[in-house]
């Protein structure tokens, strides 16, 4: 017969144990939360006023390399400018999540938009805008690779910025504030590409040479 303390020595030890597995269980958990947080940098949207309305985004898919218009109700600023940067943050924020078929490192990847008066040449000139896209190092440095992937992300770019904001006629990259050559090594960034409906499959670009 198994003696009165041993039997209380041994249920002590084993409810300790169920406690400290317990207390580590919840530590993971709670560490991995931190983790998540941390890998997670997609910005979070600002406070704002405005109603809500309905924009057209342009969605990428790696599966077809197609690009399709989805419709989602967002609050965005008055200003143009500030509208368009606002747009792309919503833009690239969408193609960050687990899920997505066009997948994007999540973050912070466009630091401006300006927006610059032009004017067509030929007999029939008409007025537009030239969008100027200021895009962080740090987001070009993490597309999806290969000149398709670069690729559908410039389209769905300019097929959200033309829908959203028709009075804009072309559209230029820069990269920290200066001219780069490449998205990530296929994609053109030093010329400027007109404002277009990239919905369905668009042709890529073709790759620079030296």
């Amino acid at each position: 017969m198994i003696p009165r303390y041993q039997r209380i020595l041994f249920w002590s030890l084993a409810a300790g144990i169920f406690l400290m597995a317990a207390f580590l269980l919840r530590g993971c958990q709670q560490a991995h939360k931190r983790l998540d947080a941390l890998n997670d940098a997609t910005p979070i949207a600002a406070p704002t006023t405005a109603s809500t309305e309905d924009i057209t985004l342009y969605l990428a898919s790696d599966a077809d390399a197609s690009i399709a218009p989805t419709t989602e109700s967002l609050a965005l600023p008055e200003e143009p400018a500030a509208r368009a940067r606002a747009l792309l943050e919503h833009l690239l924020a969408a193609s960050a999540h687990p899920n997505s078929a066009h997948p994007l490192q999540s973050g912070p990847a466009v630091d401006e938009v300006f927006l610059l008066a032009v004017s067509q040449p030929g007999p029939h000139a008409q007025a537009g805008q030239l969008a100027v896209i200021n895009l962080r190092g740090r987001f070009i440095h993490n597309p999806p690779s290969g000149i398709q992937g670069e690729a559908l992300t410039v389209q769905a770019i300019i097929g959200t910025l033309h829908a959203a904001l028709p009075e804009i006629t072309a559209i230029r990259f820069l990269v920290d504030g200066h001219p780069h050559d490449t998205l990530a090594g296929h994609a053109d960034l030093l010329h400027s590409s007109p404002a277009t409906d990239t919905a369905a499959k668009p042709t890529p670009p073709i790759e620079p040479t030296n």
